[in-house]
């Protein structure tokens, strides 16, 4: 299937495409907020991977990822564009590899990770008994909480 938009028209409209300050991401703070937890920081380029929210001296960092870059395992995140075939699957297989070796950079040094996944954020249970966990030792028994949930939407 071919692009119904010219070069110019997808260009401008890929440029669009958010990576901060995104609705999950806002989600995922506002819940935050709620439980109490503040003292976070933004987008810290000195923290490998940049988590989208990190408590620096708790060494807690939380991924908000889309579950179509970051190729979760959910129908948001199987479902490829129908244009340009040949280069999805590579980029988001380089997303994927790169998510990895910041995780396990991450935790080399100590930090422990989140991954909150779009298609999760819409229960607020789920998110609210998440993030609460982060913060809570005693609930908390690995590092890495990438669920493998489906999306609510096709």
């Amino acid at each position: 299937m071919t692009d119904n938009l010219t070069p110019t028209q997808r260009r401008h409209t890929m440029r669009r495409v958010r990576s901060n300050n995104t609705r999950p991401e806002l989600a995922v703070r506002a819940a935050l907020r709620r439980l109490g937890q503040s003292g976070y920081r933004l987008h810290r380029k000195d923290i490998p991977g940049r988590p989208d929210i990190a408590f620096i001296g708790r060494k807690i960092a939380i991924f908000v990822h889309g579950c179509f870059w970051h190729g979760h395992n959910c129908r948001r995140g199987d479902r490829l564009p129908a244009s340009n075939r040949a280069y999805w699957p590579q980029k988001i297989e380089r997303n994927k590899k790169r998510d990895a070796a910041n995780l396990a950079e991450l935790q080399r040094r100590g930090w422990r990770t989140t991954i909150i996944w779009e298609c999760r954020i819409k229960d607020a249970a789920w998110l609210h008994n998440e993030l609460a966990a982060v913060f809570d030792d005693k609930r908390r028994d690995d590092n890495s909480s990438a669920p493998q949930g489906d999306c609510k939407q096709p």
